[in-house]
């Protein structure tokens, strides 16, 4: 399905849905964009912080190459589901993630409406990435893949288990390329 453009959908939502209130006069409280290829691993993400979006300080992002080819309603999920953390964020002033706040709002937008479902954690089909590299635990050989070589990183269950959650050096990962273990 071709991307929609989200302007209108969010000034519906926001009517429907948060009592107009993510929009003050005619200027709406947060951005929404379609994501310039990069968002790859999520559907949706609720942005806030020194530098994002100019002047706003937030915005909404959806992920142009998972919901490209997803039905309507992938995108009206996900858009409404960024949008409770916005409106949490801007209206409430509160800082949560997926408290009771946000859990009370999907479950009002879900009852009243039976177009699309507002969910926790989507279950949209997204590409498996190849590491480039696998840790592995010496002690208890667990692996673990990574996108880079970190330093100085532990077995976290190694750690709690035998190091009373402290950081040990015993339990430090060891890197081979992933080519290697293929």
């Amino acid at each position: 399905m071709p991307l929609v453009p989200l302007l209108p959908l969010f000034h519906c939502f926001n009517r429907e849905h948060f009592d107009g209130a993510l929009v003050v006069g005619k200027k709406t409280l947060v951005p929404v964009r379609w994501s310039d290829g990069k968002l790859r691993k999520t559907a949706g993400v609720y942005r806030r912080g020194r530098g994002v979006a100019g002047d706003y300080g937030c915005e909404i992002v959806l992920s142009q190459p998972l919901l490209e080819h997803l039905p309507l309603s992938a995108t009206k999920s996900t858009l409404c589901h960024e949008m409770i953390h916005a409106w949490i964020d801007l209206v409430l002033k509160k800082k949560e993630v997926h408290g009771a706040n946000f859990r009370a709002r999907m479950s009002a937008i879900n009852s009243a409406q039976n177009k699309f479902q507002v969910t926790l954690r989507h279950s949209f089909p997204v590409p498996i990435s190849v590491p480039k590299w696998w840790a592995m635990c010496p002690n208890c050989g667990l692996r673990f893949p990574y996108k880079r070589i970190v330093r100085k990183v532990a077995c976290r269950k190694c750690c709690e288990t035998y190091s009373s959650g402290m950081w040990d050096s015993k339990f430090l990962l060891a890197f081979e390329p992933a080519a290697s273990n293929s």
